[in-house]
């Protein structure tokens, strides 16, 4: 799986610097379900994505939802298990965080995030 390093240029904030691509049918389907809590730095990108639920997940997260052009459509700060988000037709991408991301680095709608690709080691 590829990794991105995501960045709200407008902020000067790094969201994450090794965030996921999940950009097949089956790795969108599992998304995190069955994978441990994500730490701070981690994510991951539904592409393409408008929609996103939390059935099965233990534990809460940031989703921020990005129109093609990188800016943010909407927010869920702390998405809970058991919650679902509601459909962005402007939106292409969901990138997932771990809960609290988006408020410490001041990501909010109208922001443009930045996506850079990320060497393999």
């Amino acid at each position: 799986m590829r990794h991105l390093e995501i960045r709200n240029a407008g902020r000067g904030t790094v969201l994450g610097a090794r965030v996921a691509v999940a950009d097949r049918w089956w790795q969108r389907l599992r998304g995190l379900n069955g994978r441990p809590q994500l730490t701070r730095g981690e994510g991951l990108l539904l592409a393409p994505c408008r929609a996103v639920h939390m059935f099965g997940m233990s534990y809460p997260i940031d989703v921020a939802f990005l129109a093609r052009d990188g800016s943010v459509v909407a927010v869920y700060p702390g998405l809970a298990p058991g919650a679902r988000t509601g459909f962005h037709r402007k939106a292409n991408r969901a990138l997932e965080l771990p809960a609290g991301t988006l408020g410490e680095s001041g990501t909010r709608e109208g922001d443009v995030l930045s996506l850079s690709e990320q060497e393999s080691p």
